[in-house]
């Protein structure tokens, strides 16, 4: 977990914390300033240690955590999460970006509609727009 070093490359730390599956992501992150370290935009090679914060985000998702060990190997998430401790107000805004994003509503697909699903996505259409078509099109 700790090297005998007490600083390592921000982009090697993120990636072996499992922030980012690779480290070329971890780099394009730092660089487009989605990671900032003690609220100011940083480099991907600048150098932390443990007691620096980070403020992560990915998406919709900021995680704000603290650094307290250093590893440069990625290994498994068990011990990725013993690299940082995340804040209590970080995990509960998340948490509440996660329930809101599950009470959305869903749309459900089944695959390519039939004939009959069509005519009832123009029948739908037709009546929200206040047209009228009947089935026999033109003809009537």
């Amino acid at each position: 977990m700790s090297e005998d070093n007490d600083k390592l490359r921000i982009d090697k730390w993120l990636w072996a914390a499992r922030f980012f599956k690779t480290r070329s992501l971890a780099v394009d992150a730092v660089e487009a300033g989605r990671v900032t370290m003690n609220e100011a935009r940083i480099k991907p090679a600048k150098a932390i240690g443990p007691g620096d914060h980070l403020v992560i985000r990915l998406g919709q998702y900021h995680f704000e955590v603290e650094v307290l060990g250093l590893s440069n190997k990625r290994g498994p998430a068990s011990e990725a999460q013993k690299l940082y401790r995340e804040s209590e107000e970080s995990k509960a805004r998340r948490a509440e970006i996660a329930a809101n994003l599950k009470a959305l509503p869903q749309p459900t697909f089944k695959g390519r509609p039939t004939k009959r699903d069509r005519r009832e996505i123009e029948r739908f259409e037709s009546e929200t727009r206040g047209v009228s078509k009947s089935a026999w099109g033109d003809f009537e």
